[in-house]
């Protein structure tokens, strides 16, 4: 028994935990790539260390790298995700939409806040009976300069949210709104929390499954592109 090579073995697993928040996978032929977001979405600045977070820096690389191998037919997106930085995860949803291989997103515990348009950038979106999303208005922390400007760049990216969300679902602008505005759902706050099947009654999510039903749909529209 080589301990030396145990050891290097366990210390790649721990660099690997680290830096994307999992374990090497053992390796083998695969024409789709597997991409999870979990915790909260870091971008520029860094979350406190007791945080689980997906930085962004790390997804970017591997959304390019996925489109550029011509052995991936197919991206597969996990999302368990509270939010968070609402430009990292608006660009990341950008990304994923904007790739021309077929995309299939599966929100396998909640899909909140900016979560939200990254759930629906995929080419169809699953949500298990048991997941939960959480439509909210741009909160933020912290100080804020109360002028006009500031009021008016929030809004602005409200708008940006807003539209993603309407061209990448089939939510109609009316539902979203009043969703987002909602003041019975949440205790001293405004949005909604939608549970599963809710979230495709509204038009949000396109349907209620889990990994096998995503993965299956993944694979339909691989074999349908190369058809």
């Amino acid at each position: 028994m080589n301990i030396s090579n145990d050891q290097n073995n366990k210390e790649q697993v721990m660099e690997s935990v680290k830096k994307l928040g999992m374990p090497n996978t053992p390796s083998f032929e695969n024409n789709i790539q597997f991409l999870t977001i979990i915790g909260e979405i870091e971008g520029h600045n860094s979350s406190s260390s007791d945080k689980k977070t997906t930085k962004y820096e790390h997804i970017i690389p591997m959304l390019i790298a996925a489109v550029q191998d011509p052995k991936i037919e197919g991206i597969f997106i996990i999302l368990n995700t509270v939010g968070g930085d609402v430009e990292a995860g608006l660009a990341l949803a950008e990304m994923i939409y904007s790739i021309d291989k077929p995309k299939v997103s599966l929100v396998l515990g909640g899909g909140h806040s900016i979560g939200v348009p990254l759930a629906t950038a995929s080419d169809y979106s699953f949500i298990v009976p048991t997941a939960t999303m959480t439509i909210h208005p741009i909160r933020t922390t912290g100080l804020v300069i109360g002028v006009p400007q500031t009021f008016r760049y929030f809004e602005k990216m409200q708008h940006r949210i807003i539209d993603f969300i309407l061209r990448t679902s089939n939510i109609k602008m009316e539902t979203l709104k009043d969703l987002m505005y909602a003041t019975d759902e949440l205790a001293n706050d405004v949005g909604t929390i939608l549970i599963g099947k809710e979230a495709v009654d509204y038009g949000l999510i396109d349907d209620v499954g889990g990994f096998s039903q995503a993965l299956k749909k993944l694979k339909e529209l691989i074999d349908r592109k190369k058809s």
